[in-house]
C-alpha cells in the first residue's frame, strides 16, 4: 500500500512510524519534516499527504503534529479525506470501521513507540464496515465535502 505521512516536526516517534510502515511492507511518500526542503508547517505538510489520497497517489495518509490535532484539521479540510485523530487502538480500529477513515492522525507527544504498534496493527486489521447505517453516514460526509447539507 502507498502511504503519504507528514509531520510537522523531526521527532523519534515520527522517524519510528516510517520505519514500522516500511517494516509492514507499505511505500512510504514523506513530507514536511520527514522530507528535506518540504515545508513543515503542520497545516501545509497535512494537507500535501492528505491532497495525495484524495488525488489517488496514496491509498491512505498518517499526518502528525505535537497534539495531532492541527494536522487532522488540516487533513480534514482537503475534499474525499477522513482524517482520524486516534490515540489507542480501539478508536483507531472504529476509525476504519465506522467511519471509513482513509487519514490517520497521531500526536507525537502521546504516541509511544509501544501504543504506536497497537494503533497501526488495528489500524490496518479493519475494514470499512458494509452495515446501511454506517455507509449512509459516510456518504453524508461526502455531501459536506461538496458543500451541501446532510439531511
Amino acid at each position: 500500500m502507498r502511504i503519504s505521512v507528514s509531520s510537522d516536526m523531526d521527532e523519534p516517534v515520527a522517524h519510528l512510524l516510517v520505519a514500522e510502515l516500511r517494516r509492514r511492507g507499505h511505500q512510504v511518500v514523506p513530507h514536511g519534516a520527514l522530507s528535506p526542503g518540504d515545508d513543515p508547517q503542520w497545516a501545509a505538510c497535512s494537507e500535501a499527504a492528505a491532497r495525495e489520497v484524495a488525488e489517488g497517489a496514496a491509498d491512505q495518509a498518517v499526518v502528525c503534529c505535537w497534539t495531532g490535532t492541527g494536522a487532522s484539521i488540516a487533513a480534514n479540510k482537503v475534499p474525499g479525506v477522513r482524517a482520524a485523530l486516534c490515540t489507542d487502538a480501539y478508536t483507531a480500529d472504529g476509525a476504519r470501521r465506522w467511519n471509513d477513515a482513509n487519514a490517520l492522525a497521531l500526536s507525537l507527544r502521546l504516541t509511544s513507540e509501544p501504543l504506536l504498534k497497537e494503533i497501526l496493527d488495528a489500524w490496518f486489521a479493519a475494514e470499512a464496515s458494509e452495515d446501511a447505517e454506517d455507509r449512509q453516514n459516510v456518504e453524508r460526509v461526502a455531501r459536506l465535502d461538496l458543500g451541501r447539507s446532510t439531511g
